[in-house]
């Protein structure tokens, strides 16, 4: 069985999706095994209704030395789901392939420092692009700038707004995210 330890800063709708393709075995041989919130959230709420342990750790400077105290030896991946501070370098480079993240945007366009949520999507239709979608990424230390695991666009159109273009993205990530987590972790 593999371990997982789930990174959240928000809703946890990401981490929602990850816990049901666990059960549904759409996320073959694996378990998680730990969530870890950086605040207040309802996503550790999500994971007390699931009998997953789960940590919060205040974001702030300290935040990745912390949290690399409590990673279990065994842990598999490390997946960011929806989660909002910046690991440390030295972090990254610990567990180097064996963390990734969710991106709305298909990157490496839209990423970086300040490019997350409304303000991704915003971006998207300020510049009119054709197409934008989500990408599942592995971590380093430069913000975004992990390989591609997996990928998947769509059209915007004309009418779409950034509340639209949330809409599409968050309907790729449900169906991607599963399948780059079980991609990564049983080499499918």
């Amino acid at each position: 069985m593999k371990n997982i330890v789930v990174l959240v800063s928000g809703s946890g709708t990401n981490l929602q999706r990850i816990i049901d393709t666990i059960d549904n075995g759409e996320i073959q041989n694996a378990k998680i095994s730990l969530v870890v919130a950086d605040r207040e959230c309802y996503g550790l709420e999500r994971a007390k209704n699931h009998n997953i342990d789960n940590v919060l750790i205040p974001r702030g400077k300290n935040f990745s030395s912390e949290l690399a105290k409590i990673i279990p030896q065994n842990t598999d991946l490390i997946v960011l789901a929806g989660f909002l501070s910046i690991l440390k370098p030295e972090f990254c480079e610990l567990w180097k392939r064996k963390i990734i993240n969710i991106h709305p945007a298909l990157l490496p366009k839209f990423g970086g420092k300040g490019m997350w949520g409304h303000h991704v999507h915003h971006a998207v239709i300020e510049a009119k692009e054709k197409e934008s979608g989500a990408t599942v990424h592995f971590v380093t230390s430069g913000i975004d700038e992990g390989e591609a695991i997996l990928q998947k666009s769509f059209e915007v159109t004309e009418d779409d707004t950034p509340e639209t273009v949330a809409e599409k993205v968050h309907i790729i990530e449900y169906e991607i995210f599963p399948k780059a987590i079980n991609k990564v972790l049983n080499n499918n």
